[in-house]
């Protein structure tokens, strides 16, 4: 039987990390190696950063990271289900966003052993992840 686990994140960039390393610690616990880690956790951080600010000028206002847990792999889905994009950047890093978005997808494949785009509603969208034992 899986195990799911649900994070629902306020769009501010800081909040990152605490997600990067909550999907690390659930990694590490169910047994995936010391690089494993590492990787799933650069690609959560990548993701995260994909769904709520690439392409745009602002943070999305709430996103979600939802990990199923079984025993051969671990499903990990970040999703923008925020109703706008409100937070706005102090700064605008992102003026190269499409290419920076595009380097980012780049990573995660290489890291991941899956990874799905889809679309969801308006601009929204979800990047779903798979790293197997």
């Amino acid at each position: 039987m899986a195990d799911f686990i649900k994070f629902t994140v306020t769009g501010k960039p800081e909040y990152i990390q605490v997600v990067r390393m909550g999907i690390a610690t659930l990694a590490g616990n169910v047994g995936f190696d010391v690089e494993a880690v590492d990787d799933i956790k650069l690609a959560v951080d990548e993701a995260c950063k994909a769904i709520t600010c690439h392409g745009f000028n602002s943070w999305t206002n709430m996103y979600e990271v939802s990990c199923e847990l079984q025993e051969d792999k671990m499903t990990i889905a970040v999703t923008d289900v925020g109703d706008g994009r409100s937070i706005t950047k102090e700064y605008c890093p992102c003026k190269n966003c499409p290419q920076d978005g595009d380097l980012a997808m780049v990573v995660i494949k290489t890291l991941m052993d899956q990874v799905e785009i889809k679309a969801m509603y308006g601009e929204q969208k979800s990047i779903v992840m798979v790293k197997s034992k």
